[in-house]
């Protein structure tokens, strides 16, 4: 494994750091935060370079990157917000997956539309009984004709009310097959008669909204179902490592920014004649914020070269989610430490940090389902 990266993607993470620092300041992200807006302009902007086609293949409109190049991408762009960063893998995941598994007509017609920001993809499985528990889900979807009715409710969508976006919608197809077997994926737009979404206000994630979104006998046509009846189990795994290994890379980025604003008031701040980095409780908790950060890296990074090397990596994506959200929890939580009332207040960074930090070590796969499946790699029977 090189540690290294190539010319090609140290100019990609110039690229995108180039970019953020022009588009994306910090004024921008904070009137984001505080006004709760979807980053439709800036989506548009990263749209018009390519960006949300770069791991599709170029047959779709892609640059065919690796997981490596998209973990570059993310921790660059998480530099500058945790929030957009993930917003900006949402989309892209569930192009991946209809990528992956659905038919040439629905490749064609979403993925495009996608990478050109047309249309914004979301996904949707957590119900209020079916949470790290994905399987138990409920919601249903039975055929009638040539349409699909779905009927149940979903919980804790991201970014389902935004516009132009189409729910990856997981619903159970029949109720006689075990668990894990009786789901399938349909693809229903977010504006489609008898869907109904309801804001859920939150404590951090602000821009792209978390939201409950209930079926009401809504009808779509048989072609809206992706890949084959039943399989949705599969499909949901099938991207789920490169889905978790952006995920990590989001965390670094935003880890090293809470380290970075942290370090600069730590030799701003003066108390007691000096600044209050020079004393040693300081400076070893910012000597330690580092070298967990730098940790995080690199595990992430080894997943991703071991990913686009085409080796089993599902263990150690865990260890680089797991390690890496509660780092950026645990930093984001010295950081305020640090700051003292500064960080406290709203008008400087660092209480984002705090708000966004603090789901991740639940969203996507919580800490302690990492650790299950940490443990099940190690040949443990963990239940």
């Amino acid at each position: 494994m090189e540690f290294g990266f190539t010319e090609e993607q140290k100019i990609l993470r110039e690229s995108v750091r180039d970019f953020m620092e022009r588009e994306c300041p910090p004024e921008y992200v904070r009137e984001l935060d505080e006004k709760e807006q979807y980053p439709y302009d800036l989506y548009g902007k990263m749209a018009k370079l390519g960006w949300f086609g770069l791991p599709f293949p170029e047959e779709y409109d892609g640059s065919g990157l690796g997981a490596v190049d998209f973990v570059i991408v993310g921790e660059e762009m998480s530099r500058f917000s945790y929030e957009i960063a993930a917003g900006f893998g949402i989309s892209i995941f569930c192009g991946l997956n209809i990528l992956e598994n659905g038919n040439e007509e629905q490749k064609n017609f979403y993925i495009p539309k996608m990478i050109k920001n047309e249309i914004r993809l979301s996904i949707s499985i957590t119900e209020p009984n079916a949470g790290s528990d994905a399987a138990s889900l409920m919601t249903s979807a039975v055929l009638d004709g040539d349409s699909w009715v779905i009927n149940g409710q979903k919980t804790f969508q991201t970014a389902a009310d935004a516009k132009n976006n189409i729910m990856s919608v997981y619903v159970r197809t029949d109720r006689d097959l075990p668990k894990h077997k009786g789901i399938s994926l349909i693809l229903v737009p977010s504006n489609n008669p008898g869907v109904e979404i309801r804001r859920i206000k939150t404590l951090g994630r602000k821009m792209l909204h978390t939201n409950e979104v209930f079926f009401e006998d809504v009808r779509v046509p048989k072609g809206n179902m992706v890949g084959e009846l039943n399989n949705g189990w599969k499909i949901l795994l099938s991207g789920l490592e490169l889905e978790r290994l952006y995920g990590c890379s989001t965390f670094i980025g935003s880890s090293q920014t809470v380290v970075d604003m942290a370090l600069e008031h730590s030799k701003q701040r003066v108390q007691f004649g000096r600044p209050i980095g020079t004393f040693q409780a300081i400076g070893h908790m910012l000597a330690d914020m580092q070298t967990e950060v730098d940790a995080a890296r690199l595990l992430t990074y080894r997943a991703a070269w071991m990913y686009d090397q085409g080796m089993p990596c599902m263990k150690e994506v865990s260890m680089a989610k797991l390690f890496g959200s509660e780092t950026y929890a645990r930093l984001s939580n010295q950081g305020m430490q640090i700051m003292g009332g500064y960080g406290y207040s709203l008008e400087y960074d660092m209480q984002r940090h705090f708000r966004d930090s603090r789901i991740i070590t639940v969203s996507a796969g919580s800490s302690q389902m990492q650790r299950t499946v940490i443990s099940r790699a190690m040949g443990l029977k963990v239940v």
